[in-house]
């Protein structure tokens, strides 16, 4: 069962301001770092190879990476992050380049998500604690996470160096970023993004960062405000949980978190339109839909090379339908995908757990900026509805009022 603490662990990283010691536009929040920093080490994951030919079969590839354990690692990570967020970075890095220090931390970090991580199922508790003590476990997946960290901290510092001015430490501050990034700048794509960053992926890392200025329910007054980006991690990690819960297959599990991570990319090009306006509006929604699907091909996909763009479009394409896919053959299933459909070998993805996931998201939003002492008419009757929609859902035997009953 997924714990509510855990839940709300994760959406509190929408709270956490970055750059908070530099002069910086709201935007950025750790929930948006996250999603931006898994967003670039799906690209940097694909593009596992040194000749640029972009191999998606990665079990072949040199270099091999262990996708599950991208997506795990990158959990770990996010949720070790949120626990020692109140250290500035200075010293925690100081911390972390101590062994008896980082272990005394990482202790500590373990003792306060026992009790959260605990019930996920497989060994997640016990994994996270062998990847912070120690270092050689997933040394491939490691270095991606990282070069993907580093690489959403130089995109953000290209806005806060020029708010900034002439403020003392900036300069510091640059040096250090630009030290940390070139360190990985052997990996081919790492280094073509540095180069410029209007190259193919380059725009690419730029187009789904401007995410973060886009504001969900952007007429409706909340605490905290949550951007477009934040949304799609939040989404990603439950999806990524639930998928857990009900014991799918390793692809699923992929499949589901990147489904999530980008679901709602398109938005970046009609803005966060809320569902009571697109269905008030008689053929808008469609309207709007095929808008998408058009604007995401010239201007989204475009920016990628071939096979990464087919791999997105078959995320964000019906992204809330049950999928399977052999090839370049796609079928809808209306039903939920049963131990046949649900292998490894159909690529499958659950598109209803997504939509569960990004409804109940929509739900805590109003949920915590009323308790938060910020509700307004719309956030109450939008928590309302959602919760009257999907509290008798059950999802492969999981029964959706275990998300949404702890946050009525």
């Amino acid at each position: 069962m997924i714990n509510p603490a855990l839940i709300e662990r994760i959406f509190s990283a929408a709270s956490i301001e970055r750059w908070n010691d530099h002069p910086h536009p709201e935007a950025f929040t750790e929930l948006g770092k996250q999603a931006h920093k898994m967003i670039i080490a799906w690209i940097i994951a694909l593009s596992n190879s040194e000749e640029e030919d972009f191999d998606l079969d990665l079990n072949a590839a040199k270099g091999t990476v262990d996708m599950d354990a991208l997506i795990e690692c990158g959990m770990f990570e996010f949720l070790h992050r949120v626990v020692v967020t109140d250290i500035r970075p200075p010293v925690f890095h100081m911390l972390m380049r101590n062994k008896d220090d980082r272990q005394k931390l990482n202790n500590w970090v373990e003792q306060q998500l026992r009790d959260e991580i605990g019930p996920i199922p497989g060994g997640f508790a016990e994994r996270f604690n062998v990847y912070f003590n120690d270092e050689n476990s997933h040394p491939t997946e490691r270095r991606i996470l990282k070069a993907a960290h580093y690489l959403a901290t130089f995109w953000e510092f290209g806005f806060i160096e020029n708010w900034s001015g002439e403020m003392y430490g900036i300069e510091k501050t640059k040096n250090e970023i630009n030290a940390q990034v070139w360190e990985l700048s052997d990996i081919p794509i790492v280094q073509r993004i540095l180069e410029a960053m209007r190259a193919r992926e380059g725009a690419f890392v730029s187009f789904t960062g401007q995410l973060n200025f886009q504001k969900r329910w952007a007429q409706t007054q909340r605490i905290p405000k949550t951007s477009v980006l934040g949304h799609l991690f939040f989404v990603a990690a439950i999806s990524w949980l639930l998928t857990n819960e009900i014991g799918a297959c390793s692809k699923r599990k992929q499949n589901n978190f990147f489904s999530g991570l980008f679901h709602d990319l398109p938005e970046v090009l009609t803005r966060d339109i809320i569902s009571p306006v697109k269905k008030s509006v008689e053929g808008l929604n469609a309207l709007i839909k095929n808008y998408e699907k058009e604007a995401m091909q010239e201007r989204i996909l475009n920016l990628l090379p071939e096979p990464i763009a087919k791999q997105l479009s078959y995320y964000t394409q019906d992204e809330f339908e049950n999928k399977t896919r052999n090839g370049d053959s796609i079928v809808i299933h209306e039903q939920e995908l049963d131990e046949n459909l649900g292998t490894n070998e159909n690529d499958p993805i659950d598109g209803k757990i997504i939509e569960l996931c990004d409804k109940f998201a929509a739900y805590i939003e109003c949920a915590e900026s009323i308790n938060n002492g910020i509700a307004p008419k719309a956030l109450r009757d939008a928590k309302s509805m959602l919760y009257d929609r999907f509290k008798d859902k059950v999802i492969y035997g999981y029964e959706a009022k275990n998300l949404f009953d702890p946050f009525l």
